[in-house]
């Protein structure tokens, strides 16, 4: 009986609320933060700490979200080095407004993906980036030349009216519009505690920025281009993007009516990103300043390729970029996995293994070959740790490799890699 007054209850006070957002609506935002982890937002409290009084602090967000009196605290600003030099600025939401973020995407996401173009694949249910590189891969064979563009910043120069103006063309929802409108001018809290109003932008690392950009990008460029010129197919990944076409002199024109369009958005094209390529291979015998491009980790550019009988030919084809290459090398050296004398080789591939089998299946999906010197270094870096770890290996290099790969032919399925035949050899 006291169950059944207490869900009484708990509906009276629901439908006394402004706006209908269901508690289960909060709990399946909650389950998704979790599973995503995160950092800990300007007020310091991680994922473990707010879940030491989950209840309460669940209810008490969906009673301010769905009263109106939700208001987002600063969003963290957390500088982080990219990959071609330099620092991209993370803004990273408390828990709470992550949950928060988390509620309001889910029930903007089906007013607006199934109005978003095709060959749109960033940040999108059922998209991924392998399909991008597939598709991209396909339309060079078929499209002499690419106009590869970079927007500069984009979700730092996004457009406050034109994402209010974008969300009222979907939706009348005013709980939606009322709370991305406060995001998107909750201040930035720097490390040196300076509060930074907002003006334009939307904080990358906040969980409704993606689609946000998403929608902006889908008038700007997407649904654009398929109006004014559907005769060049593109593929836009977020802010980084491409665009096919037949001749030089397409490509030319396209690159500079694409500067306007996106100054004329209050957005900018990265002048050192943004390049004209031309995808040179056995039957395109023309020469010009750019034959290669990086997109999405990859690098496309002429490779020798066989055919199905045997014979070499030279394709323009996607595979690891130098970049990535660089970044996964360093990265592992990061791991100090030559240092861990402590660990047996077998801790050591229940360390490693996540991390090699996650670039493999990324960067391995085509070309794979291209990056066996990457795995190799691995091994490399397991030499040394075996001279680390073995008095009889110390100042035996030569040994300590034969001994390495003595256990990759012995037991393969130890390391991911080993299971490609990327394997140390014995001499």
């Amino acid at each position: 009986m006291r169950a059944a007054t207490n869900q009484q209850w708990e509906e009276s006070m629901a439908s006394t609320k402004p706006f209908s957002i269901a508690k289960q609506a909060v709990w399946e935002a909650y389950k998704q933060v979790k599973a995503n982890h995160g950092a800990a937002g300007v007020d310091a409290e991680s994922i473990e700490a707010f879940e030491g009084n989950l209840k309460d602090n669940l209810y008490k967000l969906w009673n301010r979200l769905s009263s109106g009196s939700y208001f987002p605290p600063p969003v963290k600003v957390v500088a982080i080095a990219k990959k071609d030099g330099g620092q991209r600025q993370l803004g990273v939401p408390t828990v709470a407004d992550r949950i928060a973020q988390t509620v309001v995407t889910r029930a903007l996401e089906p007013l607006v993906e199934p109005y978003f173009h095709e060959d749109s694949y960033g940040y999108r249910p059922g998209k991924s980036a392998h399909q991008a590189l597939t598709v991209t891969r396909q339309r060079c064979w078929r499209y002499d030349w690419v106009v590869k563009f970079d927007i500069k910043g984009a979700f730092d120069n996004l457009s406050h009216t034109l994402i209010v103006k974008a969300l009222r063309h979907h939706t009348d929802c005013k709980w939606i519009l009322l709370y991305i409108e406060r995001w998107l001018t909750a201040p930035l809290h720097h490390e040196d505690g300076r509060l930074e109003a907002r003006t334009k932008g939307t904080a990358q690392g906040g969980v409704v920025s993606p689609v946000l950009l998403n929608l902006v990008l889908h008038y700007v460029f997407d649904r654009w281009m398929q109006h004014h010129y559907p005769q060049h197919p593109f593929e836009r990944y977020a802010d980084d993007g491409l665009a096919h076409c037949q001749t030089e002199a397409q490509a030319d024109a396209l690159k500079e009516v694409l500067v306007a369009r996106f100054a004329e958005c209050g957005l900018e094209l990265h002048p050192d990103k943004t390049r004209i390529v031309y995808c040179k291979d056995d039957d395109r015998r023309e020469e010009y300043l750019h034959t290669k491009f990086d997109f999405l980790g990859y690098t496309f550019q002429a490779r020798r390729s066989k055919n199905r009988w045997g014979k070499y030919f030279i394709n323009f084809s996607p595979a690891v970029s130098n970049a990535a290459a660089k970044a996964m090398r360093q990265k592992t050296r990061r791991g100090g996995l030559h240092r861990r004398s402590d660990k047996s080789l077998e801790d050591l591939s229940r360390m490693f293994n996540p991390l090699l089998r996650g670039w493999i299946t990324y960067y391995g999906r085509f070309y794979k070959s291209a990056m066996y010197p990457t795995l190799h270094h691995v091994d490399r870096i397991l030499v040394r740790w075996a001279m680390r770890k073995y008095k009889k290996l110390r100042r035996h290099k030569r040994r300590a490799e034969h001994w390495l790969g003595r256990i990759a032919r012995k037991e393969p399925q130890l390391f991911a890699h080993w299971q490609l035949s990327v394997r140390p050899t014995a001499g």
